[in-house]
């Protein structure tokens, strides 16, 4: 087996150059440099040590005089209230904030997002990905040349042919009435594959918690991660003669930017995200990451309730405004279904400790909440990533997130078992995990979205699964080949705990 991915978030990377590397560094959520102005923290005295909440109330109205008062009185701050769902985002330096205003008629349930004080507007760099240099970039081009239609790179997409995407191209790219946004790191609106599909109007940074509509407030900065950037591209890099070519290399994307400074999805953030989305008209949103600072939140300790009640009901109204939620399964070969886990890294914006959970009580969020699409990640052989988080009833469909091209070696031309995306500044790379696979599904959504431009969330769901080539279990699993299973795949062909209803076919989804 591999070393275990960091378990810091979903949003984790293999960065790589476009030719075989001998050896491939994991990037487990860069650091970020200066965010602008209006994602600090505001600079008083009690920043220090003050900490972010959710308050929620009865959703359909704004909060009441006694909630507001008793926010006050406790020490509370209120950033923003989400009113259709009954969110309110609280800043406090008052420890018992949350267990003060829990005893409050009319609040439901409150508690802390994070167990960190709010971050400082800047870190470190650790680095970029390696990017394509000059003879790789000549030679993908002669590859792709000898077939018609191809992007420059699309001959190392492997990925695309997995899931018939380039089928499906000959007869639709998807429709630019449909809008995919990339809940995420940010996108970078500048790339030349991103740009004729950018969706500006329905873009934006709710770092903070509240909506930050300054032009380019979505894009990472230099020393972000380039994960956003990279899913982006999986979706809807455009099929323009530049680069490689998405899923549906015809619809549209949008960046709406949640990953903070240091590099954490917090529930507030998260929130705003689902909220803006489904203010916005979009119709797929891509998920792939957890909500920090808990992998796994547990419904029997307050904080964490109200985390998942939160982050439910900001999910559950993108849904009811048209949405389909598209999520990371994860990468820790975790098996969902067991009846315990061992948690070694929450909360992770502390001092995390080793934990056991009941999977079935703690949940992943978004990817475990109700009527979220749970992916979980194949490579170039078609077999359950290495890495891939798994579980019969949980994992929905499976999709190509790339695995070690030691254990899974894509057919030439393609050189690496890793999936292609675009990185910030007009570049290329490789990165691997359930976070490649998620866009894929989130791309075959929107193709199925763009054929039956009336189709509800739940049809569209329902579409995605039928449409989705049944794959039994890989039985017994030894992904290394050293004799020793490395997971355990249960049910049937058709629906299973590694692939759920199978692999995602783009193909049929645009001939239903």
């Amino acid at each position: 087996m591999t070393a275990p991915l960091s378990r810091h978030r979903r949003a984790l990377a293999i960065p790589a150059g476009l030719a075989v590397a001998a050896s491939l560094a994991f990037l487990p959520g860069t650091p970020a440099a200066a965010t602008p102005a209006a994602e600090a923290a505001p600079s008083t005295a009690a920043d220090a040590t003050s900490l972010s909440y959710v308050v929620n109330v009865a959703s359909g109205h704004r909060p009441s005089a006694t909630v507001r008062r008793a926010i006050a009185k406790a020490g509370g701050t209120i950033v923003t209230s989400y009113d259709r769902i009954g969110v309110i985002v609280v800043h406090s330096a008052n420890p018992d904030f949350a267990k003060t205003v829990r005893k409050v008629r009319g609040v439901q349930s409150a508690g802390a997002t994070r167990t960190a004080p709010l971050p400082s507007a800047a870190t470190t760099d650790t680095g970029a990905p390696q990017v394509l240099g000059g003879e790789e970039l000549a030679a993908a081009k002669a590859a792709s040349a000898k077939a018609a239609d191809q992007d420059p790179l699309e001959s190392l997409q492997w990925d695309l042919p997995a899931i018939k995407a380039d089928k499906a191209h000959e007869k639709t790219l998807g429709s630019k009435k449909v809008t995919v946004a990339v809940i995420d790191t940010g996108v970078d609106d500048t790339h030349p594959d991103i740009a004729p599909n950018f969706d500006r109007q329905a873009s934006v940074n709710c770092v903070a918690g509240k909506p930050d509509t300054t032009d380019g407030a979505w894009r990472p900065s230099a020393a972000e991660s380039p994960h956003g950037t990279h899913v982006a591209g999986e979706i809807a890099a455009a099929k323009n003669g530049v680069g490689m070519t998405g899923v549906a290399p015809g619809v549209k994307v949008a960046g709406i930017k949640v990953s903070n400074p240091d590099g954490f999805f917090y529930t507030e953030a998260v929130v705003c995200g689902f909220m803006w989305a489904a203010e916005h008209g979009v119709d797929v949103t891509n998920n792939s990451y957890y909500t920090d600072p808990w992998y796994f939140n547990c419904k029997d300790d307050p904080d964490q309730k109200a985390l998942v009640e939160a982050v439910s009901r900001a999910s559950r109204y993108a849904e009811k405004k048209g949405a389909v939620n598209v999520a990371a399964a994860g990468n820790e070969n975790y098996d969902l279904t067991s009846d315990e886990i061992t948690d070694p890294s929450s909360p992770n914006d502390t001092t995390p400790g080793d934990r056991t959970v009941d999977p079935s009580k703690c949940l992943d969020i978004p990817t475990q909440l109700p009527g979220v699409v749970t992916v979980a990640a194949t490579g170039a052989k078609g077999l359950k990533s290495s890495f891939s988080n798994h579980g019969l009833g949980v994992i929905d469909i499976a999709a190509p997130g790339g695995d070690s091209t030691a254990y899974q070696t894509p057919e030439p031309p393609a050189t690496s078992g890793l999936i292609l995306g675009t990185l910030p500044g007009g570049k290329w790379g490789y990165m691997a995990g359930t976070s490649m696979a998620s866009p894929h599904v989130a791309g075959v959504a929107a193709l199925i979205k763009s054929t039956h431009p009336h189709a509800s969330p739940a049809m569209v769901k329902a579409l995605l699964y039928a449409e989705a080539d049944a794959t039994a279990c890989t039985k017994p699993y030894d992904i290394d080949g050293d004799g020793k299973v490395d997971a355990v795949c249960e049910g049937p062909k058709n629906r299973n705990g590694f692939y759920g209803w199978g692999m995602a076919d783009a193909l049929d989804a645009v001939t239903w």
